[in-house]
């Protein structure tokens, strides 16, 4: 005979069974299943750190990190193993921890914006915006800013970027804004449209190119976290730490426009102020991480919709667990890739 009995302490469900013993509650496995996905964040960030064409061991890694922080450590290394580590992947993996969750969660944030898990940050044409303007940049930038260029340097390349996804952001929500109410689906054709006409300006400039600014736009448009340094991670870091931060506290209202925007708006949401904060920041987190790393579009539309069907609409679950599930999945090509340095 099976005996089983359910037992509520302060609001937490353990179920005990005869045979199998107690069975841990739903609040236990979720943080559990918290502790597993910080666990392997952290082995996928030291596993990039040690992998490339130069060999640095752990305790080498230990001894430079804590070298720079004053502590001595008992591993020897070279000048060289200091100078790839600290200059190329470190800040490599920083910025694809960045990229990838500040996309993730802009598409979480979108897909509840829109309602549909189908739906990414490219939709409102930030992604094509940012990729005309740096192919504009690229073909015609000596042309354009003429002796500034020199001043200006490598700053001039992604600043272009995040310019070009914003300005086509701001295009699209005022075309869809009409005497103070913004209309999505007026707004999902006006991102149709921007990105068609960027894409056309994109083909034309590719026409145009040299063969050495056709390489160069070619490898942009790929997208890459190869060319990371720290003052990227320091100009588009705040937008990108400060997205992630910001979006959770967006769960709400989102979990409130499930059920419609008529009912979200009788359950005391602010329906435009959520739309405008919504795209607004999708806007300023994939306008920073396409001028940094160039387009990686399916980060922001995967990662969301397979979460989604794992764990739910619930936009309170959905939103941290697509930031670090993104995280992971622009990291993983860096382990995959121990030919870079």
């Amino acid at each position: 005979m099976d005996f089983s009995a359910v037992t509520t302490n302060s609001g937490t469900d353990t179920r005990t069974d005869a045979r199998e013993g107690p069975r841990p509650s739903g609040a236990a496995s979720s943080r559990r299943a918290r502790q597993r996905g910080r666990e392997w964040r952290v082995l996928t960030g030291l596993v990039a750190l040690l992998l490339g064409a130069v060999a640095i061991s752990p305790g080498q890694v230990l001894a430079i990190l804590g070298d720079k922080v004053g502590l001595t450590l008992p591993w020897s290394y070279e000048h060289r193993q200091a100078l790839v580590l600290t200059a190329i992947r470190l800040p490599r993996v920083l910025l694809g921890v960045g990229v990838g969750g500040g996309l993730a969660v802009s598409g979480a944030v979108m897909q509840g914006l829109f309602r549909n898990p189908l739906a990414d940050p490219s939709l409102i044409g930030v992604s094509s915006g940012a990729a005309l303007a740096a192919v504009v940049t690229i073909v015609l930038g000596s042309t354009l800013v003429g002796a500034w260029g020199d001043t200006l340097g490598a700053v001039l390349l992604p600043a272009a970027a995040f310019v070009g996804g914003v300005g086509a952001t701001v295009v699209v929500y005022r075309l869809g804004t009409r005497n103070g109410q913004t209309s999505v689906a007026t707004m999902l054709l006006a991102g149709i449209a921007i990105n068609a006409l960027a894409g056309a300006g994109t083909g034309l400039m590719t026409f145009i190119a040299d063969d050495d600014q056709l390489r160069d736009l070619t490898f942009w448009t790929l997208g890459s976290l190869g060319g990371a340094t720290w003052t990227q991670l320091a100009v588009v870091g705040p937008c990108l730490l400060g997205g992630m931060i910001a979006a959770p506290f967006l769960a709400r209202p989102l979990n409130a426009l499930l059920l419609g925007e008529g009912e979200a708006y009788h359950l005391g949401i602010n329906i435009e102020r959520t739309k405008k904060l919504v795209v607004t920041l999708a806007a300023l987190v994939v306008g920073a991480a396409v001028a940094v790393s160039g387009v990686i579009g399916f980060i922001g539309l995967v990662v969301p919709h397979l979460l989604r069907l794992a764990v739910g609409p619930d936009h309170r679950v959905l939103i941290p667990g697509s930031g670090s599930s993104g995280r992971r999945s622009v990291l993983g090509p860096t382990v995959a890739g121990p030919h870079q340095s």
